[in-house]
């Protein structure tokens, strides 16, 4: 066995009323070519059937974590983790197939204490246009976050070293306004962490957000740069031209959502008045 397959990994999923998408986010994780150590869905305070979709899979472990805020969610969930990696995703994130393995491949380097992936969308009109613009943007920002020696993480595709974990937990923020990925990823800049960029760990994410009101959405685009200013970061000038793209295309893209037909896989302008589609409650948001 080499060292790469030795590497045990606890993916840990917050959830908060999931129940329309969980079980497509589980079914990816049972399709993984390397199956995790430990998979644990960490249930905050749902009010809907998410805590009934979970325990249908028997690899879940289910923990609650009652202080509602996706941050909580996240260290119950990295605090109980026992693998040697902790991967972290969204209850809304369908996980490419080989997203165990390129977590485990990523880590064989010692040298790498965290990893972030990259992601594509779906159940939206353009989805090429989409997934193009966010792949080179992301990697733009890590080329430019690595050689100023800043760091960034998405919660929805990444992974990082559970003795890491354990070296800065006690530093970390749990301030709403905050993203709590890219919190974790300013404390690790401020530590010395080596974090990588590693495309090979695709995920498909909904962009639910888009389906939130105006004032929603704008907080949570803006809580990235917000997060990186507040911490005296520098690079947080590099989020803004995309905080700026997402307020101005904010109309279009809740469009474009809200006329998505997933059944039949293609945008229509009548589809989009009777769409039930709902927004993805936002980290940042005080509706909760």
């Amino acid at each position: 066995m080499n060292t790469t397959s030795r590497l045990r990994v606890s993916l840990v999923i917050p959830v908060y009323n999931e129940e329309s998408h969980l079980a497509l986010c589980l079914d990816a994780i049972a399709r993984q070519t390397v199956q995790p150590f430990e998979v644990i869905v960490v249930d905050n305070n749902s009010t809907d059937g998410t805590v009934a979709v979970a325990r249908r899979y028997p690899f879940v472990t289910l923990l609650y974590e009652p202080r509602q805020g996706v941050v909580y969610a996240r260290d119950c969930g990295f605090n109980a983790a026992r693998g040697d990696i902790i991967g972290r995703t969204d209850g809304d994130t369908i996980l490419a197939s080989n997203w165990v393995a390129s977590l485990q491949q990523a880590f064989a380097d010692p040298t790498i204490d965290a990893a972030s992936g990259s992601v594509d969308y779906r159940d939206i009109g353009l989805k090429r246009v989409f997934d193009s613009i966010d792949t080179w943007y992301r990697s733009f920002l890590a080329r430019r976050m690595i050689k100023a020696n800043e760091l960034f993480l998405y919660g929805a595709t990444m992974g990082i070293k559970r003795s890491t974990w354990r070296s800065v937990r006690s530093k970390l923020c749990h301030e709403r306004r905050f993203a709590e990925d890219l919190d974790l990823a300013v404390h690790m800049a401020h530590q010395k962490y080596r974090v990588l960029f590693v495309p090979s760990m695709q995920a498909t994410i909904s962009p639910r957000q888009a389906a939130s009101g105006p004032r929603e959405f704008y907080k949570y685009v803006r809580s990235c740069p917000q997060t990186y200013t507040a911490h005296g970061m520098t690079t947080q000038r590099y989020m803004y031209p995309m905080v700026v793209f997402l307020v101005i295309c904010y109309l279009p893209i809740r469009m474009l959502y809200r006329g998505y037909d997933p059944s039949r896989k293609r945008f229509s302008l009548l589809y989009m008045w009777r769409s039930n589609a709902r927004p993805r409650v936002s980290p940042v948001s005080d509706l909760i």
